[in-house]
This record gives structure tokens, sequence and C-alpha cells, in this order.
């Protein structure tokens, strides 16, 4: 298979998986199938959406992606009907989650770099594009976003994008560089759930009374 299918098949599945992860959140929270679809939509496409506002990358991307669309709307639809058996998929949703967001950064990276911003606001960019759809997500749904409270998800963004943006300059060819990085991503995300690593904390745990 070559690259560019490649990270064609982690964009779908990838989008799927920020789609289906939406719709449980929805879900969860006892909302109707418009909510529901709502909710996956801004999951999947919400840090995409806000990073080509803020660049101005009219009109947004999505808009001319009817397969992002379809893809979307299929897994909300699939995950209300099907939901008990999504379930059984964990392992798989966190799979495809993983390298979405791998080249999720990549995309919104590659864009601020055409856009000739410095390192810094590139790598950001980068991660906003990954991770802001869940940001959006949990706040429509009244709740502290996820990656603000225990998880390290937006450092394992930070980590390869800057990865990619000084191996992009390099003489290794581009959609080798892509995959390394989604790669590493992947891997920052695999190793904090596995090993329940979290970053520190900068305030007294309450005691407990006993």
């Amino acid at each position: 298979m070559h690259y560019s299918q490649f990270l064609h098949l982690i964009d779908i599945f990838g989008t799927a998986a920020f789609a289906i992860a939406g719709a449980f959140s929805a879900m969860e929270r006892r909302l109707d199938p418009f909510g529901v679809l709502i909710i996956a939509f801004v999951t999947a496409i919400g840090g995409g959406t806000l990073r080509d506002i803020l660049v101005g990358n009219l009109p947004v991307s999505w808009l001319n992606n009817s397969t992002a669309i379809i893809v979307i709307m299929s897994s909300a639809l699939a995950t209300m009907f099907f939901g008990t058996y999504l379930k059984h998929l964990q392992t798989a949703l966190f799979l495809f989650d993983a390298l979405g967001i791998g080249l999720f950064t990549i995309i919104g990276l590659e864009i601020a770099v055409q856009k000739e911003f410095s390192a810094i606001v590139c790598v950001a960019l980068g991660t906003m594009s990954a991770c802001f759809g869940g940001v959006l997500r949990d706040v429509l749904l009244n709740k502290v976003p996820l990656i603000f409270r225990r998880e390290i998800y937006a450092l394992a963004c930070i980590a390869g994008g800057t990865a990619y943006y000084f191996l992009r300059r390099s003489a290794l060819d581009e959609d080798v560089s892509k995959i390394l990085c989604i790669g590493l991503i992947f891997l920052i995300r695999w190793l904090a759930v596995r090993y329940k690593l979290v970053l520190p904390r900068f305030y007294k745990q309450p005691e407990l009374n006993g």
C-alpha cells in the first residue's frame, strides 16, 4: 500500500473514531438524535474548523469534503443503533483515535507552515486541529475538557508536531516523515494510557476526613 493511501485510511478511521467518541458522550448526557449528530460533528471537525477560521482558510476544509461528512454521519448513526456492540471495540477505537490525532496534527501544522507562521504557532495550530474538537464537545456537554484534567493527549500532539516541523526540513521523504511522527504521537498516547501516565498537578489533593 502506498504511503498516501495509508494516510487516507488513517484520515477516514480517525474521523470515524472521533465521531463515535462524540456520539457516546452525547448519549451519556441523554441528548436526542439531533443532539448526538451535532456533538459527533463537533468532535470530528471542530478542531479543524477553528483552525481554518483563525488562519482565514475559508471555506473551512470539511465543507468541500463529502467523504468526511458521510463518515461522521454514518459513525454517529451506527453509534446510536449499535452502540452496545461498538463498546466491545474499544481497543480498535483507541487505535484509530490515536492515529487520527497524529494525522490531524500534521494536517494542521502543514496549513500553518503554508501561512509562514513561526514554529511555535505551527505546532500550536497542529495541536488545536487534533484536540479542540474534543474540547468543544466537552464544553457543549457542560464538562471540564478531558485534556485539561488527566490524560496526556495534547502533549503527544505537541511532541509529534515539533518532530514533524523539523523533519520536514530534512532530506527525509515527506510521507515517511508524516508516518514517523504519527507513530510517535501514537506511541506517547499508548504509553500514557498503558501506564496511566499523567502530568503533575501543582495543587494539593483535598484531605480525606476519616
